[in-house]
């Protein structure tokens, strides 16, 4: 059975891709198919005819399973704004039902799925839906990135129980150090492991520029993420 989990973060530019590509790169250490997913992203370039996000290229290039883009990435969007925005300029409506055919696509390839979220956790998506909704909708485990920078305690904790909120799970948190002159970082960090009802499974260093692969091993590999059914190519060749 493949297993799925949905990146979110305390905002936008906190590292949520960097995990994302992360965790595909240390399911692959472990023998697992993995394929990431966007549902949706906006700021794009247009490259031989085809809208091509930076994110979806990261989750492309990380993925140990070739995948079709328009799966991988239902809903792309020029401009870099909010997403219902530029939806709505567009005349398109996200459709949550194509996204979770769209998943189930994916999932039909692969041991696990990552599907990294826009922006925040709840990001407006369209007239009543925002990713909250679409998280619901896959109904997948969540892993809450948290930029580590001041004012993120109290992201996180909302943030958290707006996953609660939506009867989702979450399956751990990542401290991401996005401010390298965060004032009392370590007391920080403790305090969100004392009141967030889910393990820290990574803590990652600032740094300029950070490659995926090479933070791969920080995670925890007796967290839950972990706990998967065997590879299927293992089941394949019984």
């Amino acid at each position: 059975m493949t297993q799925g989990y949905f990146i979110t973060g305390t905002d936008t530019g906190v590292g949520k891709t960097l995990v994302a590509c992360a965790l595909l790169h240390a399911f692959a250490a472990r023998g697992l198919e993995a394929a990431g997913m966007k549902p949706v992203a906006s700021g794009t370039e247009l490259v031989e005819g085809v809208l091509r996000n930076e994110d979806v290229e990261q989750l492309l290039a990380a993925a140990s399973v070739g995948a079709p883009r328009p799966i991988v990435n239902p809903y792309c969007f020029e401009p870099p704004i909010a997403p219902h925005i530029a939806a709505d300029r567009e005349g398109v409506t996200i459709d949550l039902d194509h996204v979770g055919r769209c998943y189930a696509g994916l999932a039909a390839l692969s041991d696990v799925v990552v599907v990294e979220g826009v922006g925040g956790f709840c990001v407006p998506l369209g007239p009543g839906v925002d990713t909250a909704a679409l998280a619901a909708r896959l109904a997948l485990p969540v892993v809450l990135v948290v930029g580590m920078r001041l004012g993120c305690l109290n992201h996180a904790l909302l943030t958290a129980e707006a996953i609660a909120a939506r009867g989702l799970a979450l399956a751990g948190w990542v401290a991401n150090h996005v401010d390298p002159e965060m004032a009392a970082a370590d007391e920080n960090v403790r305090a969100l492991e004392e009141r967030l009802a889910a393990p820290l499974v990574a803590r990652i260093a600032y740094a300029a520029h950070i490659e995926p692969r090479s933070i791969a091993p920080q995670f925890d590999p007796q967290s839950d993420l972990f706990r998967l059914h065997r590879p299927r190519r293992a089941t394949r060749g019984e």
